[in-house]
Order: C-alpha cells, then sequence, then structure tokens
C-alpha cells in the first residue's frame, strides 16, 4: 500500500533553498574554521576510593556553580515485561516538587532530572555560597534515596499518567510502532516509560533491586564547574560522597543484536480523528561509531533533500532524526499531515518514491559542504561538560571540538551501505469507515 499526499507545484523552491544552503556554506566557511581548531577545556580529574569519578572546571567569573552526576544506565536496562523501572528510580532520586522549591529558592539555582535509554543524569545549580549544601543534598539523594511503596505508588501513578497523554499523542504512537517494528524486543525497541501495563506491574522491590544494581558510585560520575574553590570541592565531595556504595551485583554489558525487521507497511490506528503520521526507519549507529559523524552529515542532506522536495505547506512537517545510543541506533524520517492530506487520487506524491529517490540520488560537493559546516556548528554548540561525561557514558575518546578529516566519498560510503539496510515504514491513520 503506497504513502502518498498532496502536492502543490512550486517549481521554484528547490533552487530558493540550494541558493540559500550555498550562501550559508560561504558565511560558515569564515568563521568555521576558528570554530573548529578550538579544543574543549580540560577538567581536572579525580576519583574516590568506591569509584566515583569526579571532574572539575572552576571559573572565577561564573556567578553558579553547577554540578552534574551522570548514572551510566538507563531504560535500556529496564527488565522485559517491566518497561518504566529505571524511569521510576530516576523520578524517585527526588520525588516531589518540594525539592526543585528548595534548590531554587534557598539555593538560588535549578533542579531536574533527565533520562534516556543510556543514563539517569541530575542537573543541578546554585549561588557559589551555597553550593557546599547543594553537594550535600545531591549526595544524600543519590546515595541513600528513600524507596517505599507508598511514594513508589505515587510516582507509578504520575508516569502512567504521562504514558497515556503520551498515547494520546499520533507522532509519539509512530514513533513507538517503527522502533517496535524495527528493534522488537531489544532495548531500543521497547518505551522508555513503559506502558501503562508495565508500569503497573512494576513495585518498589525492583526498583531497590535498581537501586542497588545501577544507582552506585562506580557507576557514576559527578561533574561540578563554576565559581568555587576546586581544592574545597573535592574535599566537599569526598565527605559528602565517599560513603556511596559500590555495586555488588554484576551489570550486563552486552544485549542479543535484534534480528532484521519485517518487510511491508504497518498501518497502526490513529489516536486522534484525522490526524495522520509515517514513519521510515532503519538501524543506525552507536555514538562511538568512527563513522558516526557521516550519518550525522548524511541524515542532514536526507532532511534537507526532503524538505526541499515536499509540497511547500508541508517543509516544517518532514524531520530526519538520528537516533544514536551505547548501540547502534535507529535513523527515522518523519512525516505529519492531517488526513486528507493522504490518499492514492491523481495529483498527489508518492511516499516511497520520495523517499527513496532522495535516499539514492549522488550526494553533490555543496551539498556535502553545507551538512557538514551544520553538523560540525551543531556539535561543536555542545557544553562541554556533557562531552567530558559521555567519554565515561559512551566508551568514546576525549572530547574536542577540532573538525575530523570526514570525506564527501566517506559520506558516499555510508550513504551505499544505508540504502542496503531492511527499512520499516509505518503509517498511524484514521481507519476509514465501513460503508
Amino acid at each position: 500500500m503506497p504513502l502518498v499526499f498532496h502536492t502543490m507545484k512550486n517549481k521554484n523552491l528547490f533552487v530558493k533553498i540550494v541558493f540559500i544552503a550555498i550562501i550559508v556554506l560561504l558565511l560558515f566557511s569564515l568563521v568555521a574554521p576558528a570554530i573548529f581548531s578550538q579544543t574543549l577545556p580540560t577538567p581536572k580529574k579525580e576519583s574516590l576510593l568506591n569509584g566515583l569519578k569526579v571532574l572539575m572546571w572552576n571559573d572565577a567569573k561564573a556567578d553558579k556553580v553547577t554540578v552534574k552526576i551522570r548514572i551510566h544506565a538507563g531504560s535500556a536496562f529496564d527488565p522485559q515485561g517491566k518497561e518504566g523501572v529505571m524511569q521510576l528510580l530516576a523520578d524517585n532520586i527526588f520525588p516531589n516538587e518540594a525539592a526543585k522549591e528548595f534548590f531554587i529558592e534557598d539555593l538560588g539555582g535549578s533542579l531536574e532530572v533527565v533520562t534516556n535509554y543510556d543514563l539517569i543524569q541530575i542537573n543541578a545549580s546554585s549561588k557559589p555560597e551555597n553550593f557546599l549544601t547543594m553537594l550535600e543534598t545531591l549526595s544524600t539523594a543519590v546515595s541513600n534515596p528513600g524507596i517505599d511503596k507508598e511514594t513508589t505508588a505515587k510516582l507509578k501513578a504520575s508516569l502512567i499518567a504521562k504514558i497515556k497523554a503520551l498515547e494520546a499523542d499520533p507522532a509519539y504512537v509512530a514513533d513507538r510502532a517503527a522502533a517496535k517494528r524495527l528493534f522488537g524486543t531489544f532495548p531500543y525497541g521497547r518505551p522508555q516509560f513503559g506502558t501503562e501495563a508495565s508500569v503497573k506491574t512494576v513495585d518498589f522491590a525492583d526498583l531497590v533491586d535498581a537501586k542497588g544494581r545501577f544507582l552506585s558510585a562506580d557507576n557514576a560520575t559527578i561533574a561540578i564547574s563554576g565559581n568555587f574553590d576546586r581544592a574545597l570541592g573535592f574535599r566537599a565531595i569526598r565527605r559528602y560522597f565517599g560513603g556511596w556504595l559500590k555495586s555488588d551485583k554484576r551489570v550486563p554489558s552486552t544485549f542479543r543484536q535484534p534480528d532484521d525487521p519485517p518487510s511491508g507497511i504497518q498501518i497502526v490506528p490513529s489516536p486522534v480523528v484525522g490526524k495522520t503520521a509515517i514513519r521510515y526507519a532503519m538501524r543506525g549507529l552507536a555514538r562511538s561509531d568512527k563513522d558516526l559523524e557521516s550519518s550525522l552529515i548524511f541524515t542532514t542532506i536526507l532532511e534537507t533533500r526532503l524538505k526541499a522536495r515536499v509540497p511547500g505547506g508541508h517543509t516544517g512537517d518532514v524531520f530526519v532524526r538520528n537516533e544514536y545510543h551505547t548501540l547502534p541506533g535507529m535513523i527515522a524520517i518523519r512525516f505529519s499531515a492531517d488526513k486528507g492530506e493522504f490518499g492514492t487520487a491523481n495529483g498527489k506524491v508518492e511516499a516511497n518514491e520520495l523517499v527513496g529517490k532522495a535516499m539514492i540520488d549522488p550526494i553533490t560537493e555543496a551539498e556535502f559542504q553545507v551538512a557538514r559546516t551544520a553538523v560540525q556548528t551543531a556539535w561543536a554548540g555542545r557544553d562541554a561538560i556533557s562531552f567530558w561525561l559521555d567519554v565515561d557514558t559512551f566508551k568514546t575518546a576525549e572530547p574536542t571540538t577540532k573538525s575530523t578529516d570526514v570525506t564527501l566519498a566517506d559520506v558516499r560510503a555510508f550513504a551505499e551501505t544505508t540504502v542496503k539496510k531492511p527499512m520499516v515504514a509505518i503509517l498511524v491513520n484514521t481507519p476509514t469507515p465501513a460503508s
């Protein structure tokens, strides 16, 4: 069954986009050498006897002190059938809004806990005069979180409400269907937040077990930056985090790779009448793969091509995402539109052909230069702390924003390999009522 949508003829659209891309390339060529020749600031590295790694950058001009605690395990380690365990574990570190209010109102900073398939990370900040209090508060939360039945029940109810809201979004439904079809029961094919059914099976004993396996000093890195005395900061870390226990259980480091996905289009009912979403997906690379930059350049080119070739009114409805993880992730092509934009009548563009042609058309030198500049500029714009934390999470080389020697031939080679990979196609659509 072909996936198609209405088109509005606009012969000048592609020419305009190419012209703009060339102008952008010329502008970036003036500043790129200065950007990419810079090396990220190197932190002072320490480690505690319990295995906790410490990274420190001090800046006397900063008005805050920032602390990031990275746990090097995320939702990929959820037990099968109990998806949502690692998310609930993260939620349990600071289980109520009072902690966030304390960081804002009393410490003059901020607090958030983020999770994904690869990690749990606590991001906190405070005024310089309050950074010792911040460290003490964080150490108590991560080294000895209170896990009990009552708190677990509240966190489960909150997570289920979040999942229900997500499952009412056709885009989320399409993303989940594509990942499941591509990966099956492999961790990246299972929902990060879990499902209502899987979360209901989780009890506080599951969180206690996950805490013992993953929320440990030897599975974490702490980074502190800003206006603080480095010697004092390290003494405080040793004092407050020195009692954080190591894990006494072996953490699995590998997963069985998924089988090739089934072919053909999968049609999934849309949760919103009249709203449609299309996904194409194929397997990508890991964060530490030597060809990651080539893959990012290729997907940038692919997105630019698709935006130039879809009807003008849909340019903002097309995205290409390169989702890399500890293990090889996913390249996803995303379309969204109203139901009326899809069909098989004359005057419409066949989506399969559109994607297929965009993937196999030869990559030009101009496309390569523009995409490489965009990718490297975005990559260089990330904060130094995240790069250094990634060294431990993804086992990458020490970071630098210096440009690599990726060539047009490298990107073409990656493209040739990628187009041969199995691709899944998902159509989230409102079923047509029986006549």
